[in-house]
């Protein structure tokens, strides 16, 4: 984000501070969506992985082809996507994935900016202190991804039609549109709320990673070391920035993956887990510890490459969208 690091108080990538709220909600929203077009399937694959193996889901009945579900690695499970389901499938449930980020990643970069401005009164070219980014960070990640959490959960349903359908079942649900009607009738608009604290802790942690560590690595390499600010940099940033994020947040990922893909009873209540606690102690105490860091490599592999292309097409969009800045001593680039 915009001016994290200590050293030689250089400001980091994002728009200006005086650039309008609007502005930089539609840039941020638009550079997302083709973040995330950009890396979806590694996204749907990593979600049948954290599914995989969840005792009391029916993802061990045998499919309608006679076998049992496979438990397969990242790239066996696109490519069985691929084979079973058809190539397009690698983007279904993108639609509500989309819906989200234009919550959730809209939310989070103007209220970060707009509160180092009235929190902190630091303008685009002045750092905070570590402390303060974390806990900006982290606060601003967490409350947009609250507001998300309805799109977060149809995205979910969404995602697992393809293996219900390949294990015989009926379809749950057909369409965003449907799937948001089919929640909110099983339990009511509470429904579209089911996985949000998980999903907030994930969403915290995984702004720890994206806000602050990537920001003080990149202005670490750029101070340090002899490489300027361009692309090399900013892949290098974003491979050490999503190990972190990946390794906070998984665990919380397939938290409110699980419990965003129970089903509900008659009287609204989940059938599986009744709190994140609960989901959490069982998937380790049935599935083994290591349960919990189901989808960590697609988690990790997906993060790096969507906040790369996040920011570089973030960066062309703004440069685009407002006149060249003057060169100068205070210039960002």
């Amino acid at each position: 984000m915009i001016g994290l690091s200590q050293a030689q108080n250089k400001p980091a990538l994002g728009t200006p501070a005086s650039d309008p709220v609007v502005v930089k909600y539609v840039l941020s929203t638009a550079s997302a969506f083709v973040a995330e077009f950009a890396t979806y399937p590694l996204d749907l694959a990593k979600t049948r992985l954290q599914i995989q193996g969840e005792r009391g889901s029916g993802q061990l009945t045998v499919t309608k082809l006679g076998r049992a579900p496979a438990y397969r690695g990242l790239f066996r499970t696109a490519a069985g996507i691929v084979s079973e389901e058809g190539v397009l499938k690698l983007w279904y449930g993108l639609s509500p994935a989309l819906v989200r980020h234009a919550i959730y990643t809209g939310s989070r970069m103007t209220l970060y900016e707009k509160a180092r401005e009235k929190i902190f009164h630091a303008n685009a070219k002045d750092s905070i202190a570590l402390w303060q980014a974390v806990v900006l960070g982290m606060s601003c990640g967490a409350f947009s991804q609250l507001l998300a959490n309805p799109a977060d959960v149809v995205k979910v349903m969404l995602q697992m039609e393809g293996k219900r359908r390949l294990e015989g079942k009926p379809a749950r649900v057909l369409s965003m549109t449907h799937a948001f009607r089919t929640v909110i009738a099983e339990s009511g608009y509470k429904g579209l709320m089911r996985g949000w604290a998980p999903n907030m802790q994930r969403a915290a942690l995984v702004n720890l990673g994206d806000l602050t560590a990537y920001d003080t690595i990149k202005h670490f390499l750029l101070n340090r070391t002899s490489l300027i600010d361009s692309p090399v940099t900013h892949a290098m940033s974003s491979l050490f920035s999503g190990i972190i994020a990946a390794v906070f947040a998984t665990p919380a990922d397939v938290v409110k993956t699980r419990m965003m893909n129970q089903p509900f009873d008659e009287k609204g209540r989940p059938l599986y887990y009744k709190s994140s606690f609960q989901c959490l102690s069982k998937t380790i105490r049935d599935e083994g510890l290591l349960a919990i860091y189901k989808g960590f490599f697609p988690a990790w592999m997906r993060m790096g490459p969507w906040s790369l292309t996040f920011w570089m097409v973030y960066e062309q969009l703004r440069r685009l969208s407002r006149p060249p800045p003057e060169i100068g001593p205070d210039h960002v680039h």
